[in-house]
């Protein structure tokens, strides 16, 4: 590739200013927020891709993408431009970029004391490269000792990536090694940098494959560097700051867009297993599941159709019923619904070539098209050949929503599950509609999976508009949040997994992807013994995406009852899920409203505490709950570092309190996963010990954990209707509490906003044991709040 050396100064305008480079590239300078700059560069003048999917800082794009050179949604603050000699300097209150000659971008903030400090800079010895015969693009930054690395999405391994190589790829990645395979399925090319004095985030809006080098490799002829490398597209990427951490990751949301504030029954426990629909009987094996759950009572909402029920001799055709396994679809549906069980139903966007309605969809030109004929692409999927669907064409989208409605919503089935949809389609100039304007697929690999689950998600609420809509997809790049939940694909069965798992979850939520789970117990390999599967579940149950799915060599199924010894301990397990459920939904809605993550590093909200960037298997589920999981064979202690707050945290279960900054040691028995409380707190909990309803949840407690000494703390329970968008015309309680805590009084202040009445009328407070101090409740000595007092 070609080094980018020397510019001119071209134009200025009041959001941008224009170099030409080289006399006949465009390198863009847009200043969109005082902490927000973003780097575009056009080779020869042009875009390889005019448009992008991923950027969506006010509302969500067109179907065709979101014009580049669009700047709605950002505020465009003043800056200011200072000229030298051989450099320009642009400047907002917060943010000043430098660029040198030849071509070199020098980054510098401002910190709280109004000084400018160094933030990054370019490599000086080649920062911008192009391909000068083909599409390679990269981008080199000098690389400073004292920044760790996070994001990247969906990475096995460590959650810290520092040191180490990545690739973009999506691919099917069954039965990964949790540890160590890369590629996996997710595309979301953004890191975050993080120095004891500032944190910034770079995200490159480019779709086509890449890498990311964050310091696995050297040369002798430049400085420590690291590097972004993609196969084709452009050189777009955007600059941001935050103070910590956590302020990276939601300008990141707010970038690409809000988290789909999914119906709370999609936070219940979610079955699944592949074993079900691949058997001759598949709707008796799944109408038993319904008995087994009330027989061994096992609280469920939902019940996830593995893509057996589309089965033609083994294989698996879309919008296709087996009726000889599933005969009735309409009355077993039926029969969930009544049980209180919500479905969701598997699908593929490829068509295998013996598909009963492939033709069809070949004679209106539906597939990704071969790059060198009007044929459709072929590509290997599930045991034969097959096209993909293009979702950049209307009709092809007319034809999914047509599919996803006749096929599924009008038999019964709830929701959809957008599967295999990484889009491996190898001939990189294999051709997309483009919405009217061809594209290689090379540049828009995971925008497929981002407008399959956007067509799913459409049909579903054109099909029951009341309804705020639930959908799974396991492929997407950075913006696929706004539509769906995802999880971290197809595991495989270990305790290595169990381990890293967690690690990839938590690599997710930094990057955006807050409503996230993982296969509890494990999808591929031999089943797990029933140690492993307890203290999956245990872990599983503090996810957002609690589900158990596999497809074991073994033919074996993973189901709460599969170990008659240790059914009580799950039981316990997903009945303390159950019991949080209030908890888990108002994170559910912080986490759209505010953007704050539900899955938390320790390190997120506790960023002075130089312990908690170990690499460990604790994190916090929102700010208050530390869960420390159980994580190695033949445990029955674990010791864990608990974060220095100041305030302390309690034993959830003893209420025991420790000082925060401190190794402690708790007792963790195979029934038991530890967690603590942050002092401060207050947890919302349920007695609701099955599916949710809420018109018969009507009690709630609010189990205070006060500060040991004095202070005052706050915190928000959200209560809705559970699956309408009335929350949006105030049709929903916010109820918003602040506890002040002296010597001798704990004063819990209660308020509340919105119009919804939940089947609860009282709100009861519970102290930890041995508490003493007396408990006001506005000012009153009681221990329950009356909600229309």
């Amino acid at each position: 590739m070609k080094t980018l050396k020397n510019w001119t100064l071209n134009k200025q305008s009041a959001h941008h200013l224009e170099l030409r480079v080289d006399d006949q590239h465009l390198l863009c300078l847009y200043v969109l927020e005082e902490n927000l700059f973003r780097v575009l560069i056009k080779r020869k003048g042009e875009l390889a891709l005019d448009k992008t999917w991923s950027i969506a800082p006010e509302k969500d794009v067109p179907w065709e993408g979101r014009d580049r050179e669009d700047l709605s949604g950002f505020t465009c603050p003043a800056w200011t431009l200072d000229r030298q000699d051989d450099a320009l300097t642009i400047t907002t209150a917060q943010l000043r970029v430098t660029i040198h000659q030849p071509l070199w971008l020098e980054w510098q903030y401002r910190n709280e004391a109004g000084e400018w400090q160094p933030l990054v800079n370019d490599r000086p010895t080649s920062a911008y490269l192009l391909n000068a015969h083909g599409d390679g693009v990269a981008h080199y930054l000098s690389r400073r000792r004292d920044e760790r690395f996070y994001g990247l999405g969906e990475k096995a391994g460590d959650l810290q990536r520092t040191g180490k190589r990545y690739e973009m790829r999506n691919l099917d990645a069954m039965g990964y090694n949790a540890v160590s395979t890369d590629p996996l399925y997710k595309h979301i090319p953004f890191t975050i940098a993080r120095r004891d004095d500032v944190s910034y985030g770079l995200f490159y809006d480019n779709l086509s494959s890449c890498w990311l080098d964050l310091g696995n490799e050297i040369d002798n002829y430049h400085t420590a560097y690291r590097r972004w490398q993609a196969e084709a597209g452009d050189i777009d990427y955007y600059m941001f700051t935050g103070r910590r951490v956590l302020e990276v990751t939601k300008a990141f949301v707010r970038l690409t867009g809000k988290t789909l504030f999914g119906p709370k029954w999609s936070l219940g426990y979610s079955g699944s297993t592949m074993h079900y629909t691949d058997a001759p009987d598949a709707q008796n094996q799944l109408m038993n599941f319904i008995r087994l759950c009330e027989e061994h009572a096992i609280p469920c909402d939902s019940f996830q159709l593995s893509s057996g029920y589309t089965s033609i001799n083994g294989k698996r055709y879309v919008f296709n019923w087996n009726y000889d396994k599933v005969p009735q679809p309409k009355v077993m549906c039926k029969a969930f619904h009544d049980a209180g069980l919500k479905l969701a139903a598997n699908i593929k966007p490829c068509l295998l070539q013996d598909h009963p309605r492939y033709d069809e969809v070949a004679q209106k030109g539906l597939f990704i098209r071969d790059s060198e004929n009007d044929m459709p692409e072929r590509s290997s999927f599930w045991d034969d050949e097959g096209s993909h669907l293009d979702f950049t064409n209307p009709q092809t989208i007319q034809w999914w929503q047509e599919g996803v409605t006749t096929q599924l919503l009008e038999m019964g089935i709830d929701s959809t599950w957008n599967d295999n949809n990484e889009f491996e389609v190898w001939d990189g100039e294999a051709r997309c509609h483009g919405f009217g304007k061809t594209i290689a697929i090379k540049h828009i690999r995971p925008v497929m999976p981002l407008l399959m689950m956007r067509a799913s998600l459409e049909a579903q609420q054109r099909f029951a508009p009341e309804k705020r809509p639930y959908l799974i997809s396991r492929s997407g790049c950075a913006g696929m949040q706004r539509y769906v939940q995802t999880w971290s694909g197809d595991n495989r069965t270990s305790w290595d997994t169990l381990r890293y798992n967690t690690r990839m979850g938590l690599g997710m939520s930094l990057s955006g992807l807050f409503n996230v789970g993982h296969d509890v117990g494990g999808f591929s390999g031999d089943k797990p013994d029933a140690e492993l599967f307890v203290r999956w579940v245990q872990n599983g149950v503090m996810h957002p995406r609690f589900t158990i799915h596999s497809w074991n060599d073994d033919c074996t199924v993973n189901e709460p009852w599969m170990y008659p010894g240790v059914t009580p301990a799950i039981r316990s397990a997903i009945e303390l899920r159950y019991r949080l459920l209030p908890y888990f939904y108002t994170l559910l809605w912080q986490a759209h409203a505010d953007d704050e993550p539900m899955l938390r590093p320790t390190f997120l909200d506790h960023e002075h505490d130089a312990q908690t960037f170990a690499e460990c298997d604790d994190f916090l589920l929102g700010r208050d709950l530390l869960v420390a999981s159980v994580v190695e064979p033949g445990q029955r202690e674990r010791r864990l570092w608990l974060p220095d707050n100041t305030a302390g945290w309690y034993d959830f279960y003893t209420h025991e309190w420790f000082a925060g900054g401190q190794w402690i040691v708790r007792d963790a028995p195979l029934e038991t996963l530890p967690l603590l409380v942050r002092a401060g707190a207050g947890l919302p909990l349920s007695e609701r010990l099955t599916h949710v309803d809420p018109q018969k949840d009507d009690s709630r407690e609010l189990k205070l954990f006060p500060l040991k000494g004095t202070g005052t703390t706050s915190g928000l329970l959200f209560e809705d209707d559970g699956e309408s968008w009335g929350y949006q015309q105030g049709n929903a309680l916010w109820l918003e509490w602040e506890m002040a805590c002296s010597a001798t009084t704990i004063n819990l202040k209660i308020g509340t906003r919105g119009d919804y009445r939940p089947a609860w009328q009282a709100l009861r407070i519970t102290l930890p044991a041995g508490e003493k101090r007396r408990l006001l409740v506005n000012g009153e000595e009681r221990s329950e709040w009356c909600l229309n007092r």
